[in-house]
Protein backbone atom coordinates (compact mmCIF):
# COMPACT_ATOMS: atom_id res chain seq x y z
CA UNK A 1 0.00 0.00 0.00
CA UNK A 2 1.33 3.42 -0.92
CA UNK A 3 1.49 5.99 1.88
CA UNK A 4 0.02 9.40 1.00
CA UNK A 5 3.51 10.94 1.12
CA UNK A 6 4.61 8.38 -1.52
CA UNK A 7 1.84 9.38 -3.91
CA UNK A 8 3.21 11.37 -6.86
CA UNK A 9 1.64 14.72 -7.59
CA UNK A 10 3.64 15.13 -10.81
CA UNK A 11 5.49 12.86 -13.20
CA UNK A 12 6.90 14.87 -16.09
CA UNK A 13 9.39 14.07 -18.82
CA UNK A 14 11.78 16.89 -19.73
CA UNK A 15 11.69 18.27 -23.27
CA UNK A 16 15.05 16.68 -24.11
CA UNK A 17 13.69 13.32 -22.86
CA UNK A 18 16.71 12.81 -20.63
CA UNK A 19 15.14 13.50 -17.21
CA UNK A 20 12.01 12.29 -15.47
CA UNK A 21 10.80 14.76 -12.84
CA UNK A 22 8.80 13.19 -10.02
CA UNK A 23 7.22 15.16 -7.17
CA UNK A 24 5.45 13.58 -4.20
CA UNK A 25 2.60 14.72 -1.97
CA UNK A 26 4.95 14.71 1.03
CA UNK A 27 7.11 17.38 -0.63
CA UNK A 28 9.94 15.23 -1.99
CA UNK A 29 10.91 15.90 -5.59
CA UNK A 30 13.51 14.21 -7.78
CA UNK A 31 15.05 14.74 -11.20
CA UNK A 32 15.89 11.22 -12.38
CA UNK A 33 18.22 11.00 -15.40
CA UNK A 34 17.17 8.62 -18.17
CA UNK A 35 20.52 6.82 -17.96
CA UNK A 36 20.00 6.17 -14.26
CA UNK A 37 16.44 4.92 -14.78
CA UNK A 38 17.58 2.66 -17.61
CA UNK A 39 20.43 1.01 -15.71
CA UNK A 40 18.29 0.62 -12.57
CA UNK A 41 15.31 -0.80 -14.46
CA UNK A 42 13.33 -3.15 -12.20
CA UNK A 43 12.99 -5.61 -15.09
CA UNK A 44 14.35 -9.15 -14.83
CA UNK A 45 16.36 -8.34 -17.96
CA UNK A 46 18.48 -5.96 -15.87
CA UNK A 47 18.03 -7.16 -12.29
CA UNK A 48 18.02 -10.89 -13.01
CA UNK A 49 16.26 -13.22 -10.61
CA UNK A 50 18.98 -12.99 -7.94
CA UNK A 51 21.53 -10.31 -7.00
CA UNK A 52 24.29 -12.35 -8.65
CA UNK A 53 22.43 -12.12 -11.99
CA UNK A 54 22.37 -8.29 -12.03
CA UNK A 55 23.47 -6.81 -15.38
CA UNK A 56 25.74 -3.76 -15.49
CA UNK A 57 24.86 -1.90 -18.68
CA UNK A 58 27.56 0.12 -20.45
CA UNK A 59 27.01 2.80 -23.07
CA UNK A 60 23.76 4.28 -21.72
CA UNK A 61 24.93 7.87 -21.07
CA UNK A 62 22.87 9.30 -23.96
CA UNK A 63 19.76 7.13 -23.65
CA UNK A 64 16.43 8.93 -23.83
CA UNK A 65 12.95 8.11 -22.59
CA UNK A 66 10.53 7.87 -25.51
CA UNK A 67 7.35 7.47 -23.48
CA UNK A 68 5.91 7.35 -19.98
CA UNK A 69 2.70 5.33 -19.68
CA UNK A 70 0.59 4.78 -16.57
CA UNK A 71 0.24 1.24 -15.21
CA UNK A 72 -2.90 1.05 -13.15
CA UNK A 73 -2.75 3.57 -10.33
CA UNK A 74 0.58 2.43 -8.87
CA UNK A 75 3.32 2.72 -11.51
CA UNK A 76 4.57 3.91 -14.88
CA UNK A 77 6.10 1.99 -17.75
CA UNK A 78 9.04 3.70 -19.42
CA UNK A 79 10.11 3.06 -23.00
CA UNK A 80 13.69 4.00 -23.80
CA UNK A 81 15.21 4.77 -27.19
CA UNK A 82 17.25 1.55 -27.00
CA UNK A 83 13.80 -0.13 -27.07
CA UNK A 84 13.94 -1.38 -23.47
CA UNK A 85 10.38 -1.28 -22.17
CA UNK A 86 9.96 -4.17 -19.77
CA UNK A 87 10.45 -2.33 -16.47
CA UNK A 88 7.43 -1.29 -14.42
CA UNK A 89 8.45 1.59 -12.14
CA UNK A 90 6.17 1.59 -9.09
CA UNK A 91 5.73 5.00 -7.49
CA UNK A 92 7.47 3.90 -4.28
CA UNK A 93 10.37 2.45 -6.34
CA UNK A 94 10.77 5.81 -8.13
CA UNK A 95 10.91 7.49 -4.74
CA UNK A 96 13.55 5.03 -3.54
CA UNK A 97 15.57 5.70 -6.73
CA UNK A 98 15.40 9.41 -5.92
CA UNK A 99 16.45 8.94 -2.31
CA UNK A 100 19.31 6.57 -3.20
CA UNK A 101 20.44 8.22 -6.45
CA UNK A 102 23.93 9.26 -5.34
CA UNK A 103 24.74 5.88 -3.77
CA UNK A 104 23.28 3.80 -6.61
CA UNK A 105 24.90 5.85 -9.36
CA UNK A 106 28.30 5.69 -7.66
CA UNK A 107 27.92 1.91 -7.40
CA UNK A 108 27.01 1.75 -11.09
CA UNK A 109 30.09 3.74 -12.11
CA UNK A 110 32.32 1.59 -9.87
CA UNK A 111 30.91 -1.64 -11.30
CA UNK A 112 31.45 -0.44 -14.88
CA UNK A 113 35.04 0.58 -14.06
CA UNK A 114 35.72 -2.78 -12.41
CA UNK A 115 34.58 -4.46 -15.64
CA UNK A 116 36.54 -2.03 -17.84
CA UNK A 117 33.26 -0.71 -19.32
CA UNK A 118 32.19 2.85 -20.10
CA UNK A 119 29.01 4.91 -19.79
CA UNK A 120 29.72 6.31 -23.27
CA UNK A 121 27.91 4.86 -26.28
CA UNK A 122 30.11 2.64 -28.46
CA UNK A 123 30.45 5.27 -31.22
CA UNK A 124 32.13 7.74 -28.79
CA UNK A 125 34.55 5.38 -27.03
Amino acid sequence: MIDDADWPTEIRLSRDKRTLHVAYAGGAAYALPAEYLRVESPSAEVQGHAPSERKWLPGKREVQILSVAPVGNYAVKLTFDDMHDTGIYAFDFLRRLGEEQAMRFTRYEEELAARNLSREPARRR
